[in-house]
């Protein structure tokens, strides 16, 4: 069994309470973690307000130090991070794998960015006046992670928010405590300062109660959120009513549109990987393909012959290239979408197999509007194949969503395909590469339900610095008029 403590001031800290993380797959308990109490959490808030001052005067080349070391941490130990992520979510090796290189990237390019909080001088019409914009660190930054790509993710949390020179509180998600609280470990080994970073685990019933308090502290001055949709809006208006800003990165229904043109076998390995790779929980998932009439049939026949190779099994074994959902309730979820959508007159191509937390990839043809997989947002192994006639059909189709994160095109026609993109309600759009693609240097988030603000290189500097006007009167100012 693994144990994860609260991080304070680059101590361990047990809490009066614990709770305890069910291995999804073997229901054994996975992790017992100490549950903090809004005290706890309000003292996490203190500290991280008195290790600021010190943070946010150190060099760039200091945090750069810190980011790069916790980068190099994290690797030597990516073999505890998969045994955590693997007990705790029922997440593949490889997918654990993944999630440590791409994590370790994020450090890397936040550490680049140390020297990057520019400004700029502005013409002012005041006589003898020197008008500068300059951009600071803005205090204390929550950071709230979810399980789904638990590494890669709380990494996000913290690495452009301690790179501009804030302090950072991790709300951890309570499904994997240790993994998110290994990352604290990583920073402590790194050489972070002293209250620098702390990490909050919170019991599930307690974590709106401590999240709230968290964003009503006055120390805390930036929120960012990754998770459902649900409740990013409750975050909202959280940081609403107390005037916080917000980063908001939620769910999204991902479109994979394929053009007449199309290279098919490019175009089946992107639908593979977009739609089932980590069970299909993850953000950018494809999940409606949306694919021209003339070619649908032979798309349809490849599509189905790839996802009958695989079939969803215990992550342990490193044959297995699907492993669990993060919870049974999640994997009858999704059970009932497809059975909601056969119900209704889809025609099940493949999979529908639904054993525990398993479920096999999923194809289904001739999904509409009538079915609650055409507009939820499924989290699962699951690809929606829909039909279209011409292109404004297409557009159509893949914005009749609330939701706006990622979408792909796959066409010959690279000018034909942009105009396309343009015209798609996305934050992120792809020509000729899979819905699911991340880079730490790209700005990335949604639109709509999806979310807004942007995580990732410059865009990521704007939304965890302020930005301030000063000015320097070098000459006799200008007569006042009282």
């Amino acid at each position: 069994m693994l144990e994860a403590a609260l991080l304070i001031d680059n101590e361990p800290v047990a809490a009066a309470a614990t709770f305890e993380r069910i291995d999804p797959v073997t229901r054994a308990v996975a992790t017992r973690a100490a549950a903090a109490s809004v005290e706890d959490a309000e003292h996490a808030a203190n500290v991280a307000a008195r290790a600021f001052a010190q943070w946010s005067a150190s060099g760039p080349a200091e945090r750069r130090d810190h980011l790069n070391a916790a980068a190099d941490v994290l690797l030597a130990r990516s073999g505890e991070f998969a045994d955590a992520i693997i007990t705790e979510t029922g997440g593949t090796r490889d997918w654990a794998a993944f999630n440590c290189r791409l994590a370790a990237a994020v450090l890397r390019e936040a550490a680049a960015m140390t020297t990057q909080l520019t400004g700029e001088t502005i013409p002012s019409d005041k006589s003898g006046s020197f008008a500068m914009a300059v951009r600071q660190p803005c205090g204390v930054v929550l950071g709230l992670a979810p399980w789904n790509a638990p590494v890669i993710l709380a990494a996000r949390a913290l690495a452009m928010p301690l790179a501009c020179g804030n302090t950072v509180i991790l709300k951890a998600s309570e499904l994997c405590p240790r993994t998110h609280g290994l990352l604290g470990e990583v920073f402590q080994e790194a050489g972070l300062p002293a209250g620098v970073i702390n990490i909050v685990h919170t019991a599930p019933d307690d974590a709106p109660r401590i999240v709230e308090a968290l964003i009503a502290h006055p120390a805390v001055r930036r929120v960012n959120f990754t998770g459902s949709t649900r409740v990013g809006r409750i975050i909202a208006q959280s940081c609403a009513r107390h005037l916080k800003r917000c980063l908001l990165e939620l769910g999204g229904k991902a479109p994979l549109i394929l053009l007449e043109d199309a290279n098919l076998g490019a175009a089946v390995d992107a639908a593979m990987f977009g739609a089932f790779f980590h069970q299909g929980q993850i953000c950018m998932a494809t999940e409606r393909v949306l694919v021209h009439e003339a070619v649908a049939d032979a798309f349809l026949d490849r599509f189905r012959a790839r996802a009958e190779r695989i079939r969803a099994g215990d992550p342990r074994d490193p044959a297995v290239k699907l492993g669990a959902m993060i919870s049974e309730a999640a994997a009858l979820r999704v059970k009932g979408l497809i059975d909601d959508a056969v119900r209704k007159g889809a025609v099940l191509v493949t999979g529908g197999r639904q054993d525990g937390v398993f479920i096999d990839p999923t194809i289904l043809d001739g999904v509409n509007a009538s079915m609650r997989l055409y507009y939820e947002e499924s989290f699962g192994p699951v690809a929606s194949v829909i039909r279209f006639g011409d292109v404004d059909e297409a557009v159509s189709m893949a914005n009749d969503t609330e939701y706006g994160l990622a979408a792909a095109i796959y066409s010959r026609d690279v000018a034909g395909a942009i105009r396309i993109a343009r015209r798609i309600e996305s934050g992120i759009c792809h020509i000729n590469s899979p819905t699911i693609n991340d880079e730490p240097q790209m700005p990335f988030g949604g639109v709509k339900a999806s979310g807004y603000g942007r995580f990732g290189g410059k865009a990521g500097i704007d939304e965890f610095t302020e930005l301030r006007w000063i000015t320097i009167q070098t000459g006799e100012p200008p007569p006042y008029p009282i």
